[in-house]
Formats: C-alpha cells, structure tokens, sequence
C-alpha cells in the first residue's frame, strides 16, 4: 500500500498590487511582498514531489529549492548583511553552497516553507527601524545602502519567479501572471 502525498497547502497566499502612488519605502516594500507572494503562489496546490520536481535536465531548480533559496537570499541581506547579524543560513552545507537546490529531495516541505516564511518575518523586523540611506560594508568590503538591498531583492525574487512560472507550467501546466 503506498501513502498518499498530501497536497502541500500554502499559508493564505494573498497577492496584493502595490499602490500605484506612495512613498518610496512604502513602494519597495509593497513590491517585495508582492513578488514573496508570488513565489508561494506558483507553490500552492503542488505536493511535495511536485514541488521537488526537477523538470530541467540541466538544472537542479526546483520550486521546493527556489524557496529555499529565497530563505538565505532574505536572511544574507537584511539580516548578515543590512543589519551585520551573525546569523546561521539555512541550506548552506559545508562543502556545498548549493544544498538549497542541491538537497531538496530529503527535504520536508513544511519545514522549509516555515523556514522561509519565518526569514521573511526576521527579514522585515532586522531593518524596520532602519532608514533607506543606512550604509553597511559587505563582507567582500563593499559599502552599499538599504535601498539598494530592497531593489536587489525585488530584481532577485522577479529572476526566480520568472523561473518559477517556467518549473510550474513545466510540473502541471499551470500557467499565471
């Protein structure tokens, strides 16, 4: 008798369209969470070996791994980086840097999906108190500001759904703005 893999159900994802006129923090924020959103989204209603699927031969990309990709991405910049947190990054294995792609297929969706859920609530709280001009140094020795973390991470998150968009249509032909 094999066991059922239950649909992996994503927590009230709700999309919301950023205003169309607002302040400059408001807009970045708004289009970050527009674009986390979205990465759920394209996650919903996919059970686990769905979600893990690997449907480009030359690619270990998967939906399950795009998230947790997306769990260190938040983690790195606003916590490591914008807010200089020694934290741990999830995924990460020594030796490999790759384990949020590479080790997907032992992975617990719920677990990761909590993890990454759980990087942006940290992500949002590291920086809330922060202004747009705060300037950190990199450890590769870069100065940068916070602005320019929240449109890195708008430019990352919109990569990877594009790539998401293209995994899911692949996994069950869904296809979605």
């Amino acid at each position: 008798m094999t066991t059922p893999n239950p649909r992996w159900t994503a927590p009230d994802v709700e999309r919301t369209d950023p205003p169309r006129v607002a302040g400059e923090r408001e807009s970045l924020e708004a289009w970050l969470d527009y674009h986390r959103s979205t990465l759920l989204w394209k996650c919903a209603g996919l059970d686990r070996d769905q979600l893990r699927r690997r449907p480009v031969a030359s690619s270990t990309l998967s939906l399950h791994g795009l998230v947790r990709h997306m769990a260190m991405v938040e983690r790195w910049w606003f916590e490591v980086n914008a807010r200089g947190r020694a934290v741990e990054l999830p995924f990460w294995r020594k030796g490999n840097r790759a384990g949020d792609f590479d080790d997907v297929d032992g992975a617990d969706a719920e677990t990761d999906f909590a993890a990454y859920l759980g990087a942006v609530e940290d992500a949002r709280a590291a920086v809330a108190d922060l202004p747009l001009d705060h300037v950190f140094r990199t450890r590769r020795g870069n100065d940068m500001d916070l602005r320019w973390v929240y449109l890195h991470m708008i430019e990352e998150y919109a990569r990877h759904n594009g790539h998401a968009d293209l995994l899911r249509e692949v996994v069950d032909g869904t296809t979605g703005d």
